[in-house]
């Protein structure tokens, strides 16, 4: 996977996680952001571990957001 790859932590029947999901594509859309969608029912401790915070958003093994995703807090992340 490469580097600035964001995994974005989502489970199916989640509002967050749409909403989650459409500001990732919009911010694809306008610079060349990638991410990778995991579900977190794919996996017991994904689940475990992410269960009361979905969705949550990582890049390089490090939370950015999680729960109600703003698309200003994660702009400000990738501009770093």
């Amino acid at each position: 996977m490469e580097k600035d790859t964001l995994i974005l932590y989502s489970r199916e029947k989640c509002p967050l996680c749409v909403k989650a999901k459409q500001i990732l594509e919009e911010l694809k859309q306008e610079s060349e952001l990638y991410y990778k969608e995991i579900d977190i029912h794919s996996d017991d401790v994904l689940l475990e571990k992410y269960g009361l915070m979905i969705p949550v958003i990582e890049m390089n093994g490090r939370i950015i957001q999680y729960g109600n995703v703003d698309i200003s807090t994660l702009q400000s992340f990738l501009v770093k």
